[in-house]
């Protein structure tokens, strides 16, 4: 076993001293012998890097009762608070509406010239508007902004009952589209967010939501940014505090019913790096609004991102019992990609947990072990170590030479 602290010395000083050849070991080794056969145990421990920062790295605290706050590229979850309590969604469940109809455009079943009608339904629909009128034809293109800018229900059922049917049908749809995405925690009821007991999701789902919206459709994303729309000579801008704070933000959805409180569904990029962040249940839209910038520039701002191995590189060598090779290196099968908190950067560890020396035979791409980092307010990261080339063992005579000279070995080093 063996840690690092710092990340200043990850990529290079990690597989220096994985490399090296084991200084500062502390070896334990048992040793018997019964006509030959023996059983070796042991424990190796390399210490480096010991020295821990002088600030302990402080996570922020938010009055909303819900939040997430994710790195769009690592899927490191920056901060939580309830993010898994299921809540009303309110108009951030609009996110999902316009999720399923860029998936339509995108499998060519619409196309944004196309027109659906304006059933009484939708005309009559309280709360937020986008004042389409009963009979018209509207196209979609215009319908897309009235739900993304306006957040207009008129125009999310208008959507819903031209691509489904109905609003009911298209709820089922929203839902079982968002179960397959990972959103198991959530479930639709009506295209707008309108309170229903059994119209809910989660801080962490409208996450997951969201990278899908951002990753999926990357051109249709860009309507999220939109500060204002005008239809039936009704200028509206979009209530998404987040657009107008020159912090990185391009979207993507506010949310606001009685029973939910404020929410907002937000993303945001700065020098290449992108965050989303989910609040809810918030007192006021100027609560909204501060805690929300609040949050995001915080993200944006109190991070940074590094690859520090690369799936297939050497992370370390170990040493080989009874093998026709002496040692065996080990590898990673995924790149480790790290977000972290800059003030707390000296004080990540990670640590190589494996069996030193291991005995022959190792096929390649067997587990051996594991990599463990730990990132101070974060969740700790595990990656399997595995056999990078395979060790044939042995044969008898060449085995039964190798047991003696290590036994040998280690008595007159004074070790057993």
């Amino acid at each position: 076993m063996s840690s690092i602290n710092g990340i200043d010395r990850l990529s290079q000083d990690w597989l220096t001293v994985q490399k090296a050849k084991l200084t500062q070991v502390r070896t334990m080794i048992a040793i018997q012998v019964r006509s030959f056969f023996f059983f070796l145990s042991v424990f190796v421990s390399v210490f480096c890097f010991s020295a821990r920062a002088s600030a302990e790295f402080l996570q922020p605290h938010t009055s909303a009762e819900q939040a997430i706050l994710v790195d769009f590229d690592t899927k490191a979850v920056l901060f939580e608070k309830n993010a898994d309590q299921r809540m009303p969604t309110s108009s951030m469940s609009k996110a999902m509406t316009l999720y399923m109809v860029f998936q339509a455009l995108k499998d060519g079943r619409i196309t944004p010239g196309d027109t659906f009608p304006v059933s009484e339904k939708a005309w009559r629909k309280g709360g937020s508007k986008m004042f389409v009128e009963v009979g018209n034809r509207v196209e979609i293109a215009k319908l897309i902004r009235g739900v993304a800018v306006q957040s207009g229900n008129d125009a999310a059922i208008v959507l819903a009952e031209g691509l489904a049917g109905s609003e009911d049908a298209f709820a089922q749809a929203m839902t079982r589209q968002a179960h397959s995405m990972g959103m198991t925690n959530s479930s639709f009821i009506n295209a707008s967010g309108w309170p229903h007991p059994d119209h809910y999701s989660t801080a962490r789902d409208l996450s997951v939501l969201a990278r899908h919206l951002i990753s999926d459709f990357p051109e249709e994303y860009q309507v999220f940014s939109e500060k204002e729309f005008t239809y039936n000579e009704i200028r509206q801008t979009n209530r998404n505090p987040l657009l107008y704070r020159d912090i990185g933000a391009d979207g993507i959805k506010t949310g606001h019913t009685d029973a939910g409180g404020y929410g907002l569904i937000g993303s945001g990029s700065r020098e290449g790096r992108r965050v989303i962040l989910v609040v809810n249940a918030l007192k006021s839209s100027k609560d909204r609004a501060q805690e929300a910038s609040r949050l995001l520039e915080w993200g944006l701002r109190g991070f940074k991102n590094r690859t520090i191995l690369v799936a297939g590189e050497t992370v370390s060598e170990i040493p080989v019992v009874m093998g026709k090779s002496e040692t065996l290196p080990l590898t990673i099968e995924e790149n480790v990609n790290l977000s972290f908190p800059i003030l707390a950067k000296k004080d990540i560890r990670i640590t190589a947990n494996y069996p030193a020396p291991i005995p022959a035979p190792v096929s390649k791409g067997d587990e051996i072990g594991s990599l463990e980092i730990k990132i101070p307010g974060m969740a700790t990261h595990e990656y399997k170590l595995i056999a990078a080339q395979g060790v044939e063992k042995l044969g008898f005579f060449s085995a039964t030479f190798a047991k003696a000279h290590l036994f040998f070995k280690k008595l007159g080093e004074g070790t057993i």
